[in-house]
């Protein structure tokens, strides 16, 4: 059962960079950086943190205080209250006391900044010397955009580029107005389709008259009259029934049928023999599109640049090539299998309104989220679900199975059906957003579902998971949207009440949900629901086709579990925390390998520029660590511990900025010393395997013959999709091939 996990291990990062590419690559370094961050972490959790809290605190270690109603020798009450005229109920730290967790505090964000940006170098190191070693159609093409109309052609372009004396120009793929082709391959194959479905279904009566126990997987309409074959509309629909039946023999049962609609408005409308209808408007599309692929289309301000050399490329995205604001812009150009070609075609103006539009939406989704929420994280507490339904719990006070699935169970469900089931959501809103790559729409979802799991399902839910915050938000709405501070107070006192929640829901994301990940539970139980609207030979090659890999899933959560495990790092009962998170990191990193290695295909490739996106993202977790910690120290009137707090909040902030000058290009662009040099890195090439088939070292998607070698629109080029059905005479029913 756990056979694959020794040979898991034994693949190395050079076998997996070679296999499954740089995304890959730098997606299993965040779980090694965050195994080693954790793993030092939890040593002084358990060594220092946990003795502490357990001697002063009075806590069991669990994160709870079994002591916290008694009263305090200084007067004051262990209740917990959130906002700031109640700082005075909680019990003052014992002299010296909180400087402990002042030092943890930066001990542990320096510790993650330095592994962060060790890790960061390594990840540069190798993309470098893999990127700069190879020169591939992506690495020496740009994309070229907003283009002034007098430059709008092949020749002048060329010439432009060429005129910068930055090097030779290979070829120029300027961007047309295509949509008029694209709407017709897409009707061509819509065609086809049904086509193929209605042979699907005639033949399929063949198999019965063979064998009475087989019946045809779509039910064909009861035989009925023919049509008339003197209506002006059957004629002109049919034209050329002298073959209608030269290609197949006679059967007991008509052939299927189609509704046609004609006339004025569409009002009418009659039945016919489906395939001769079908085939006539295939061939009918074929020679529409043969013209169309004949016809000049108007240019469109992008264009696809492929230089000569890869350090031609290069000097030209990395420089200004225009004093215009807003004219011709270069930037790396996605490889040719990733363009999305509808989008191409799109004006500056509609991308930049569907932007807005989308940004909007989310925004509207992130306040409706709340809304969704909420009402979740009142259920963690009894005496919230007691103000509101005294009733039920009464019930749950008697029955503490029941209060457990209700207070515990239910809301750890909800927030991992919302985390897995809201980013497909976002994935539709990501596409619909007009960029050009589908690389581009990835990293759109990376941000769009880090931003509902970071925000509505750790910050709201953190803020309204307590009994105090959840009643007293109503009244003190105002002060808490005022003022920042109560926003810190809030957060700080509620993370304490969530340790056994938060601990829950990392067990059920890792140990829970990875074995589900790992059989790919989804695909295996959608597949009965795929395999019974299969008709054709087309549609079961397509059931066989391996998941597809998307980033924007996984990154988010992934990061989140990391963000909860560092604020909880020096709060009590850290230790649960943190060994849960640990677990979720050494299991998710075999599963994930696995995945990317064996089981799923990813087909967008972005040259691991995820990687940056990662550590801004872990950066804002530290930042909310310093913020929460210092909200913490200030509820127990430690506020000297808490301002000391302030010059290392400010350190991170400039320190993302200085992060952000300094690593990011070297995460987007390929140096140019790195180009060409052999011995920047040494990368053994892996033995031969199974994958390495459709993966060898050193070739990108864009050096696959089947995804083509050059920058054009697949409409233009391609050939057209031939019929697939079953071939009834073939051994075995086999499939085959009927040429349209």
């Amino acid at each position: 059962m756990f056979g694959w996990i020794p040979v898991l291990y034994r693949i190395t990062n050079e076998e997996t960079l070679a296999s499954a590419g740089l995304d890959a690559y730098a997606f299993l370094s965040f779980f090694s950086f965050a195994s080693k961050f954790l793993s030092i972490t939890l040593f002084f959790a358990l060594v220092v943190i946990y003795p502490i809290n357990r001697n002063f605190l009075n806590s069991d270690g669990f994160g709870r205080y079994p002591h916290r109603n008694e009263t305090y020798p200084n007067g004051t009450h262990g209740q917990v209250k959130i906002f700031k005229e109640d700082l005075g109920m909680y019990p003052e730290l014992p002299e010296g006391f909180p400087w402990v967790y002042v030092t943890f505090v930066y001990l542990f964000s320096a510790l993650a900044i330095y592994l962060l940006v060790k890790e960061t170098q390594k990840v540069i190191h190798v993309r470098q010397g893999y990127l700069g070693s190879q020169s591939t159609v992506t690495d020496r093409t740009l994309r070229l955009s907003g283009i002034p109309v007098e430059l709008r052609s092949e020749e002048k372009i060329k010439q432009f580029i060429e005129d910068l004396q930055i090097g030779k120009v290979d070829s120029v793929m300027i961007c047309r107005n295509w949509k008029e082709l694209d709407n017709l391959i897409t009707q061509r194959m819509t065609c086809l389709r049904r086509l193929e479905e209605a042979w699907t279904v005639h033949l399929g009566y063949r198999r019965v008259e063979r064998n009475i126990a087989t019946l045809p997987m779509v039910q064909p309409p009861p035989p009925g009259p023919a049509a008339n074959g003197n209506d002006e509309e059957q004629v002109g629909l049919l034209s050329g029934s002298e073959f209608e039946h030269a290609h197949v023999a006679p059967y007991k049962r008509d052939r299927p049928q189609t509704k046609i609609r004609y006339g004025p408005f569409k009002i009418q409308s009659r039945k016919i023999d489906a395939i001769d209808y079908y085939e006539e408007k295939l061939q009918k599309l074929d020679k529409t599109i043969e013209e169309a692929r004949k016809k000049e289309y108007p240019a469109t301000p992008l264009a696809f640049v492929t230089m000569e050399s890869t350090a031609a490329c290069q000097m030209a995205v990395q420089a200004s090539l225009d004093p215009n604001p807003g004219q011709l812009l270069a930037s790396l150009a996605p490889p040719p299998a990733d363009v999305v070609w509808q989008n191409t075609y799109l004006s500056r103006y509609s991308r930049m309104f569907r932007a807005w539009i989308i940004m909007a939406i989310v925004g509207v989704l992130t306040v409706f989220w709340i809304f969704i929420i909420v009402p979740f994280a009142g259920l963690l507490e009894l005496e919230t679900i007691r103000s509101y339904f005294p009733a039920l719990a009464n019930v749950l006070e008697e029955h503490k199975v029941l209060k457990t699935l209700v207070s515990t169970s239910l809301p750890t469900l909800v927030l991992s059906l919302l985390s897995i089931t809201v980013p497909y959501l976002y994935d539709w809103l990501s596409s619909m957003q007009g960029m050009t790559s589908a690389g581009d729409v990835e990293l759109s979802l990376i941000s769009k579902n880090f931003l509902f799991t970071f925000f509505n399902l750790f910050i709201i839910f953190t803020v309204f998971g307590t009994a105090a915050t959840f009643s007293k938000f109503q009244d003190n709405l105002r002060d808490l949207l005022r003022d920042t501070s109560t926003l810190a107070y809030t957060i700080a006192n509620s993370l304490e009440g969530l340790t056994l929640f938060y601990v829950d829901l990392i067990i059920l994301q890792g140990i829970g949900l990875f074995p589900f990940r790992l059989l790919e539970f989804g695909a295996v139980a959608m597949y009965p629901v795929w395999l019974i609207g299969a008709k054709t030979p087309r549609d079961y090659a397509e059931l066989v086709q391996p998941p597809v890999f998307n980033y924007g899933y996984f990154v988010p959560q992934t990061i989140l579990v990391f963000i909860i495990c560092t604020v909880y790092s020096v709060l009590d009962g850290s230790w649960l925390v943190l060994v849960s998170g640990l677990l979720f990191f050494l299991i998710g990193h075999f599963v994930y390998k696995y995945q990317l290695l064996y089981a799923m295909d990813h087909r967008q490739h972005s040259t691991g520029r995820a990687w940056p996106m990662i550590c801004n993202r872990v950066f804002v977790g530290l930042a909310l660590f310093q913020i929460a910690m210092s909200g913490w120290l200030a509820l127990r009137q430690a506020f000297i511990c808490a301002v000391v707090i302030a010059p290392l909040f400010v350190g991170t902030i400039w320190y993302i900025i200085y992060f952000q000058r300094t690593f990011d290009p070297l995460m987007k662009f390929i140096a140019l010393r790195s180009i060409g040099r052999d011995d920047l890195i040494s990368l053994p090439t892996p033995p031969e395997t199974r994958w390495d088939r459709d993966t060898d070292w050193g070739r990108t998607v864009d050096t696959d013959p089947e995804t083509g070698l050059r920058y054009i629109n697949p409409s233009l080029v391609q050939p057209l999709e031939k019929i697939w059905i079953n071939n009834p005479t073939a051994n075995g029913g086999g499939a085959g091939q009927h040429s349209d």
